[in-house]
């Protein structure tokens, strides 16, 4: 069993035009947490980004959406961290992965970039890889496909319902994640 977790980090771009895209997964499972938990964001100049205190089974967490945008979202992050004195093995990461198929949901702890430029800025302003991850898979465009622009496009319907569905049973999971008991 680890630590538990204390800080739930939710990677997305600002901005209504990528609010729906594949690549803000992470931020929408942190607004929906936000909403599960009769709880506000709340825009937080001196974090850049918004966050709230919430109450995930019996442990009291904060959640946070960088209001940077991904690829520059370390430093908002490690304010929070600072501020509330949260060591790098209580953050949970939720992210968009592309080497997941849409419907897909993984837990994990450490480990690389694989190519995600939050994830790479992260690692890179906390001076760590050990914080946890909640990988959303979005899917793979293939082989030679534009990612960039695969991420920042809106998911299929069917894509959409999968990745929501793996939202769903995260979220069901999330106390017992948060406790440092779940493995998903």
């Amino acid at each position: 069993m680890s630590s538990s977790i204390r800080l739930i980090v939710g990677l997305g771009n600002p901005g209504g035009k990528y609010e729906l895209t594949r690549h803000n997964a992470g931020s929408r499972f942190v607004c929906e947490t936000a909403r599960g938990a009769g709880v506000a964001l709340r825009v937080e100049p001196k974090f850049e980004g918004r966050l709230a205190s919430a109450r995930i089974g019996p442990e009291s967490v904060f959640l946070f959406i960088p209001g940077a945008y991904m690829n520059v979202s370390g430093l908002p992050v490690v304010k929070v961290a600072r501020f509330y004195k949260i060591s790098v093995d209580e953050i949970l990461v939720v992210h968009d992965e592309l080497e997941l198929p849409p419907g897909e949901v993984r837990l994990k702890t450490g480990g690389g970039h694989g190519g995600h430029n939050g994830l790479r800025d992260l690692i890179k302003h906390l001076g760590s890889n050990a914080f946890r991850r909640l990988r959303l898979g979005i899917g793979h465009p293939g082989e030679g496909r534009d990612v960039a622009s695969y991420v920042l496009k809106n998911p299929s319907a069917m894509e959409a319902n999968l990745i929501e569905d793996a939202m769903c049973r995260a979220l069901n999971d999330l106390p017992a994640a948060v406790a440092g008991k779940s493995n998903m």
